[in-house]
């Protein structure tokens, strides 16, 4: 009870917080900036990139608000319509309609655009309105809509559209509260004003790019100017000749920084990895326990995690590409030659991300309309040399590749080495592509429109991410599928004991394995030990690398990194190191990526079609490339 001036009046206890979850989907067009407000709201690390067809499925998160409530935010893939003709375009249209399996209707929806791209973002606008969830239009990009001298009348777009509407910048965080406010709200039933203009269907694409039109002009939205360094980059990037020249300069440049910067780091980590292994082994004093820690765990781990840098480097210049805007004009430039091949440029964006990992670039497909332009995408894209290629190639070009100027000091003969591996994968793509498309896969070409951001520089704060959770991913696999392939290989190395001794690893349960698939190896230059490492390899490419490691660890305890080269140089010869390259360059040592094949694709099929296929070219051009060398040789 409280006095006001001599009354009584009965304070009411607070509203009970809903025990519910509350739903809000981030809903826009690629480009816009979704996924960097996904992480404002929520905290959660999620690639950004400069194109569709990355985030290819919706992903969740915690955002709290005022009372310590909490609200769920859905990331839905980029799209500019509702219409699902695209596997994109369904997940969002059945996620805001409630059709998604296991996930109820949302309560809200957070309609995010680029303010500097407000007329063909609009069109979006219409048919998520229509549906009557309350909806937040969020305008993004404020500080370059203001740098470029645009400008928009919130209050009156607001009324036109009957949703109340806020201009943020979310790579600086900056008009927030708004945003805040409105989620707080959701747990409330908030009411819809009506628009002053009547929604269109959400199929009528026509009278949605209309309702657009006249909303933008009534909302007082005053286009910025067109970026003035977009204009006259796009005028180099995009030429013709010059265009593909700064394309190839650009790539030479990467691999040949990843030998030259990524040296010195990868010795600090080579140093480091031998002295915590020294360390601990010092603590150790059973025999057995010593040798399995030091000769199987760190020569078969550490020989893998030495490569991190490279793999770092390589991504690190993928994220400058990416979002500075450079790699939508790539795809642009990508698509004249593709279409020789009987591919659109849409296919260029998971082709890409698959020299990250195949398989979020085969989930990525799901942007291409066509059926079977989809299919043969996911079948070319474990051709395109991934980042678990790495370790392998970079092991054995240094051990069996001199260390040589190539173009003076604009490439060496192991950059150059390396460029050539990934430009024989993309060989090989393209082939398997033009061959599908020719038989079993023929179709007619379809358009392709790809929206071009502006030119951008990248945030420390993107990079860094990109690069923290890039180490996680891989130090995750180092430190559970390459350490249980290193502690089985160990196992089996020594058994079967006899009087208390284990065995020579030739006479090993691990080296009687390695005799009997000799014989079908052998013709492409290969010991039973890269036999070995070849079944192994088949749970992720990279363990090949830890497989050998421990070999040779238990049979030399000092092959680590360069002994490990060195031990290679004397059981190889350089035909059977070529051939193993090769071989990497073109099997699908990866049951991962065979595992989305199927889920994709819907059955075992083309999965075990693409496995058969890819083996058997590695195999035959393995051969030929060790029966060549040695004959020359």
């Amino acid at each position: 009870m409280s006095d006001c001036h001599g009354c009584s009046v009965a304070t009411l206890p607070p509203p009970p917080i809903p025990t519910r979850r509350h739903i809000v989907a981030i809903v826009g067009p690629p480009n816009s900036g979704k996924s960097t407000l996904f992480n404002r709201l929520t905290g959660l690390r999620q690639k950004v990139a400069n194109f569709p067809g990355v985030t290819v499925e919706h992903r969740m998160g915690k955002v709290k608000v005022e009372g310590g409530r909490e609200v769920f935010a859905i990331d839905l893939p980029g799209v500019y319509s509702l219409e699902p003709r695209t596997e994109d375009e369904r997940v969002t249209h059945d996620v805001l309609l409630g059709q998604m399996k296991d996930l109820p209707k949302p309560d809200a929806v957070l309609l995010i655009m680029d303010s500097t791209n407000l007329a063909r973002h609009l069109v979006l606008a219409a048919p998520v309105l229509s549906l009557g969830l309350p909806t937040l239009v969020i305008l993004n990009m404020a500080d370059d809509l203001s740098r470029r001298g645009g400008g928009v009348d919130v209050a009156e777009l607001s009324m036109q559209l009957g949703s109340p509407v806020a201009l943020v910048s979310a790579s600086r965080g900056e008009g927030f509260d708004k945003v805040f406010q409105f989620l707080a709200g959701t747990t409330q039933a908030a009411p819809r004003t009506a628009p002053l203009m009547q929604l269109p269907v959400i199929q009528d694409i026509p009278k949605c790019r209309a309702w657009a039109a006249n909303v933008g002009t009534k909302g007082k939205y005053q286009a910025p100017a067109p970026p003035h360094w977009t204009r006259r980059l796009d005028a180099v990037f995009l030429h013709p000749v010059a265009g593909p020249l700064i394309f190839l300069v650009v790539v030479i440049a990467l691999f040949q920084s990843i030998f030259f910067w990524a040296k010195p780091v990868m010795d600090l980590v080579q140093a480091a990895i031998t002295s915590l292994g020294s360390w601990i082994g010092s603590l150790i004093p059973n025999p057995t326990l010593h040798s399995l820690v030091v000769d199987g765990v760190f020569n078969g781990v550490g020989s893998v995690v030495v490569f991190l840098p490279q793999i770092l480097l390589l991504f690190l210049f993928i994220g400058i590409l990416e979002d500075s805007g450079y790699l939508a004009r790539a795809a642009l430039i990508a698509d004249r030659t593709m279409a020789r091949f009987g591919l659109q440029g849409k296919s260029f964006i998971p082709l890409l991300s698959a020299y990250a990992c195949a398989v979020p670039a085969i989930m990525a497909t799901r942007t291409i309309e066509n059926k079977r332009d989809r299919i043969a995408t996911i079948l070319i894209a474990p051709f395109m040399t991934c980042s678990a290629r790495l370790p392998v190639y970079t092991l054995m070009i240094a051990a069996f590749i001199p260390d040589r100027r190539l173009l003076g000091i604009f490439l060496s003969m192991r950059a150059g080495v390396l460029l050539g591996l990934y430009v024989l994968g993309f060989l090989a793509a393209i082939f398997t592509a033009r061959l599908l498309k020719s038989t079993v896969l023929k179709s007619n070409r379809s358009s392709f429109m790809l929206e071009m951001p502006p030119y951008r520089w990248p945030t420390f704060r993107s990079l860094g991410l990109r690069l923290v959770d890039r180490s996680k991913v891989f130090l995750r696999r180092a430190g559970t599928v390459i350490l249980a392939v290193a502690i089985v290989i160990w196992v089996l190395a020594h058994l079967p004991v006899h009087n208390g001794q284990p065995p020579e690893i030739g006479q090993s349960i691990v080296g009687t394995i390695g005799h009997a698939v000799e014989p079908a190896i052998k013709p492409l230059g290969f010991n039973w030990k890269i036999g070995i490492g070849l079944i192994t390899s088949l749970a992720a490419r990279e363990v090949i690398v830890g497989t050998l490691g421990t070999i040779y660890g238990i049979e030399d305890p000092s092959a680590k990194s360069e002994g490990l080269q060195h031990a290679l140089q004397q059981d190889l010869t350089l035909g059977g190191a070529v051939a193993l390259l090769v071989f990497f360059a073109f099997a699908m040592q990866c049951m991962s990526t065979i595992a989305v094949v199927r889920r994709e694709t819907g059955g075992w099929r083309w999965p075990i079609i693409q496995f058969a296929y890819m083996t058997g070219m590695a195999y035959a051009c393995a051969f030929l490339v060790n029966q060549a060398i040695t004959a020359w040789f």
